[in-house]
């Protein structure tokens, strides 16, 4: 585990916060504080992001989450990610189910996304553009672009958020070069075997995110044994940073019923 970084604090039942792609765990830091007073709350640095090592043969995020809670000898954990992170909690209810009791999930479903609405697709592509060609700065801003969604521009965003969000992707995405190689080793037929997840799964969506990935994360609600969707108005992809106050109360109401 030397490798990875992670951050372990508070006690009672064990709350796994895990971030989106191209962030790090800082993307918490409105969450850590409020939580950690009643729970265990263990924030870790996926592979290849924040202060975490890139990776150095094939992995799995999921098993790299499934060694922790086991090193950290914890477990069955709620698990909530935003993004790449929510995909993460999906896959280890799915890989590792004893380590897990429940599951909150905010802007997508499983690992295998689809995107379809122009907005989206678009936005990707300049993305994948700028990272492709190596542009530090215009790879930054078109990721970014994801915290606003497809009904606001980046000015519509309060600066220090769209501060924090800049600084968190900026600093992961240092990390890598265009020509390095994608170790990360798909988890096959994610849909068709969520609908054997039997812990509670809730969604948490930012009302202004975009079609995609609401109805992602809809459908996997929709999909499990025991799913239910909310959402969060005035945010896009990141509903915790945006508006923390309404999110953390939001997962303290579930949290209570699992």
């Amino acid at each position: 585990m030397n490798d990875l970084f992670w951050l372990d604090t508070g006690t009672g039942r064990p709350l796994v916060l895990l971030h989106g792609g191209f962030l790090d765990h800082t993307m918490w830091d409105d969450q850590i504080p409020y939580f950690a007073p009643r729970y265990r709350v263990i924030a870790p640095d996926a592979r290849g992001h924040g202060r975490s090592a890139i990776a150095a043969a094939p992995f799995r995020h999921t098993d790299d989450l499934a060694a922790l809670l086991r090193h950290l000898d914890t477990g069955p954990a709620v698990l909530a990610g935003v993004s790449m992170g929510a995909s993460v909690a999906v896959d280890t209810a799915l890989e590792h189910p004893e380590l897990v009791s429940a599951v909150v999930v905010c802007g997508a479903g499983t690992s295998e996304p689809y995107f379809t609405d122009p907005w989206t697709t678009g936005t990707w592509a300049a993305w994948q553009a700028a990272m492709a060609a190596g542009d530090l700065d215009a790879s930054v801003e078109a990721f970014t672009l994801f915290a606003a969604g497809p009904h606001r521009t980046l000015d519509d965003l309060d600066p220090e958020v769209l501060g924090r969000l800049r600084r968190m992707t900026r600093g992961t995405l240092s990390k890598h070069t265009p020509d390095e190689p994608d170790l990360r080793i798909p988890v096959h037929d994610t849909w068709k075997r969520a609908a054997g997840i039997d812990v509670p799964v809730l969604a948490v969506n930012g009302a202004l995110d975009s079609p995609d990935h609401i109805g992602m994360a809809e459908r996997l609600t929709r999909t499990v044994v025991d799913g239910r969707a909310m959402s969060v108005e005035g945010t896009a992809h990141f509903p915790n940073v945006e508006r923390p106050d309404v999110f953390n109360t939001i997962l303290e109401d579930f949290l209570r019923t699992v």
